[in-house]
């Protein structure tokens, strides 16, 4: 059962998503709670802009350049949802189209595009040991950043007005938060890829979020799906040559959809 650890790079893999399961977990939570879904989903469609600037721009690192363009995208885009009456969702919309389409035409200017496709699905199996620690070092932040600005958060998204009073900055809470959530999906999106980043970080939370009667189960259930479906969707995926990054997802579908189920039954 265990023979696919005699490869380095399923090794690799393993450790990779022990690192960043988590991560995203954790900050899933805080993203089904403040109703953030679109926008998460909306910075990693951004990424191949991100790659298109740093091009355009002479960037040698694609990460970087990718980081960088988030996290301005992130800010732009906090900054005209607060200054418009229309809708989070359709502001958040318009720059997602924008971006997207962006990348597309500057990267595929002289029909080199295919070099970039495989950011749309990613390759966890690809990712080298170095890479891994910075994975780590992305999880250490992650927890330092929970322990300094969760509480926060959690009371700017309950009532803003009451948070303000007790000296609060939400507006401030939120850039941050939606700058490291950009960090976070850039540094992540080669590996796991546009096309499914966004959905392990929705679908552990939201699995948790059926069943937990309390922020600490809700945290705690969020990592624990998180890592348990990471694990078992990489080793089915080698067992049956199925691309692993889908197969993590369809089971943290599947998760949800148990959980869900779980909920209607304690309601009634």
């Amino acid at each position: 059962m265990f023979d696919f650890l005699s490869y380095e790079f399923m090794r690799n893999a393993l450790l990779a998503i022990l690192v960043s399961s988590p991560i995203f977990a954790l900050l899933g939570t805080m993203v089904v709670n403040k109703k953030m879904a679109f926008f998460s989903d909306a910075i990693g469609h951004s990424a191949l802009c991100g790659i298109a600037v740093g091009i355009v721009f002479g960037f040698t690192s694609r990460s970087v350049s990718m980081v960088l363009f988030a996290v301005l995208f992130s800010v732009l885009l906090n900054l005209v949802k607060d200054r418009t009456t229309y809708g989070a969702d359709t502001i958040i919309s318009v720059f997602a189209s924008v971006a997207m389409s962006l990348g597309l035409v500057l990267l595929s200017k002289d029909g080199n595009f295919n070099k970039y496709s495989s950011y749309l699905v990613g390759d966890i199996l690809s990712i080298t040991g170095t890479e891994i620690v910075s994975l780590l070092i992305c999880l250490v932040l992650v927890i330092a950043f929970w322990a300094v600005a969760y509480n926060g958060l959690s009371s700017d998204n309950l009532n803003r007005a009451l948070a303000k009073s007790k000296g609060i900055r939400g507006k401030v809470y939120d850039y941050v938060f939606s700058a490291f959530i950009a960090v976070v999906i850039m540094f992540s999106i080669r590996w796991i890829g546009i096309l499914l980043i966004n959905s392990l970080i929705i679908l552990p939370a939201a699995s948790s979020r059926n069943i937990a009667r309390n922020t600490r189960t809700y945290h705690l259930g969020s990592v624990i799906f998180s890592v348990l479906c990471g694990v078992a969707g990489l080793i089915i995926s080698y067992y049956t040559s199925a691309p692993s990054g889908p197969m993590i997802v369809l089971l943290l579908g599947g998760t949800f959809f148990v959980t869900f189920i779980i909920h209607a039954f304690r309601k009634d």
